[in-house]
Parts: C-alpha cells; structure tokens; sequence
C-alpha cells in the first residue's frame, strides 16, 4: 500500500463520530459480560495494517527483534485504544508465592485479562473446550481455570499479526497500565510450555511507555561475554508493535518500569499474541492474569472500576 493511497484513506475529519457495529457482541459463559464487535471504521482501516514497515534489530548477542513504527496507524490507534478500555473485561490479580518459610502476597501492578487455549485443545462452534485430537469435550478437571476464546474484536487482530509475521499464536494478554505508577518488572517469556524460541508480538496503545532490555547474565561467565549487549530502551508509542523471536525470550529480559507524569497518567494497553503448546501453559495464564478476583470495567469518570452484574442491570 503506497503512503499516498493510506493518507488518502484517513481524510475524514476527525470530529466525524465512530460507526457502531449492528454485528452481535462476543459473548461465552465464562465473559461476565458480551463484547462489542470492532466499529466498522476501525475493522476497515486495519486492513491497511501494518502502516509502516517492520526494522530488524538484531545486532546484538541472542537479540532477534522486528519493531513496527506504527504498525496500527496513530489515528486508528487511539480509537482502538478506547473501544477497547472501554469494552473489555480487567482483573487486579492477587496471589500468594512462597520463598522458603516466607509466604508474600502478591498484588499485580496492573490490570490484566486473558483469552485462549493451548495447542492440546480448541473451541468448539458451540463454545466449549474439546480435545484437539478426539473432538470430545475435556474433562472437568482438565483446566482449573475454564478457558475463555478470543473476543471477536482481538480475533480480528490476531489473524492481521499471524498474516504479518508468519507465526501463529493461541492466546492474547491484554495489559491495562491505568497510571505511570502500573509496570511490570524485568522478565522473560521463557516458560517450557511456550516451546523452543517462542514468537510473541507485543502491541502497545495509548500512553508512550518505555520498553527495557536488558540481557541475561551468563552463568560462570563473568562479564567478559556479555559486555558486548547493551541495554536497549525502546520509547513505545501507540499503533507501535514489537515481534520478539529466535533466541530474545531465553537469552534477555524486559520490563515496563514505573514512571511520574507525563502521559503515561492517561492508560495504556498492552496485547501480546503468543502460542501455548500444552495444558501448563492454558492453566498458568489463568491463574495469573484472571485468578479469582472480581472483574472490572471502564467507567469514563471513575477509571478501571469492580464489575458487578447487578450494579448493571
């Protein structure tokens, strides 16, 4: 798509209003409340998706990243920014960890919501979770967390990230960082049931966020290896995606750090795409980032607000 046929598309003025989609909601037994279907102006402009060209940063030890400036247009960002704080479903998880003798309660420094099922299983027309090899539906007590499917809305995207990157993905987790003060702490996304050399793309909407790298120390190395990888800080924007794949998620980690002012007080969404390929995978995403909280929505005067279906109706 030339530049000149995509400013072309985006000529409308911006005060026109949002279409609303007349296509029925998501909804599933396990959502606490239906999903809107993407409004037909933004469904339509993210076929011109990505809008910019993905730059290889790969000069690093073990680093293989592609990062897209924006890959979701900044206009169209923003409206998917809102519909989607608007209409999805958040979770404050809580957890306990233990550490020897010492237990610690764990309370997530942002909202999070998962939808997705591993490779071992899949969804069936009617909604419900079959064996991906027999087509029987699983048993109780497979999952200790129902899993959920994609909206349609995230599905919509999904689809667009697999025809871009070439990878397919099981799974989305949506982070809502509602002040600079929500972070997530250095990490990787190394886990077994991710399989060997995981691709995940990660989009970023809303509030700038700096995006930390940083590699991992090499065991009996010392620092002679490894001085040659620098810290990478990359300023990520709205519309704007990262694909980490090859060696990033078992040689490096990354974070989202806390910062004061500015932007970030106005939220930000993160969505990653990946692929689960066994049953450890579905479990540890749910216990994580649903738990056994409450569920919370967006109130446009009071924030990230519990959920309740009789406060509601």
């Amino acid at each position: 798509m030339s530049k000149r046929t995509l400013d072309s598309f985006f000529v409308a003025p911006q005060a026109k209003k949002q279409k609303l989609s007349t296509a029925a909601p998501s909804q599933h037994p396990t959502y606490p409340l239906s999903v809107a279907q993407l409004p037909p102006d933004i469904s339509e402009a993210l076929e011109f998706a990505p809008a910019e060209e993905g730059t290889a940063i790969n000069d690093q030890p073990d680093l293989d990243l592609v990062y897209f400036q924006p890959y979701i247009a900044r206009d169209v960002a923003k409206s998917l920014f809102q519909f989607l704080r608007a209409e999805l479903f958040f979770y404050r998880v809580e957890y306990k960890i233990k550490r020897g003798p010492v237990e610690t309660q764990i309370r997530t420094p942002r909202f999070t919501t998962v939808f997705g099922v591993d490779d071992s299983a899949r969804f069936s027309e009617d909604g419900s979770v079959v064996d991906f090899a027999t087509g029987k539906k699983v048993a109780k007590d497979r999952y200790k967390y129902e899993p959920r499917p994609l909206p349609a809305c995230l599905d919509f995207l999904r689809r667009l990230t697999e025809g871009s990157t070439g990878k397919t993905y099981n799974f989305a987790l949506v982070n809502y960082y509602a002040s600079g003060s929500d972070s997530i702490s250095y990490h990787s996304d190394d886990e077994r049931f991710l399989g060997v050399d995981p691709a995940i793309a990660s989009f970023s909407l809303g509030a700038k966020r700096d995006f930390l790298m940083k590699h991992k120390p090499t065991q009996g190395s010392g620092k002679e290896e490894t001085k040659e990888a620098k810290p990478l800080k990359l300023p990520l924007g709205s519309g704007d995606m990262i694909l980490m794949r090859g060696k990033t998620q078992s040689m490096w980690l990354h974070s989202i750090p806390k910062r004061r002012g500015g932007e970030s007080d106005q939220g930000r969404i993160n969505i990653t795409f990946r692929k689960a390929v066994v049953r450890e995978g579905t479990n540890n995403y749910y216990r994580y980032n649903v738990g056994e909280g409450v569920p919370h929505k967006w109130d446009d005067k009071k924030g990230m607000v519990p959920w309740s279906e009789t406060a509601h109706t």
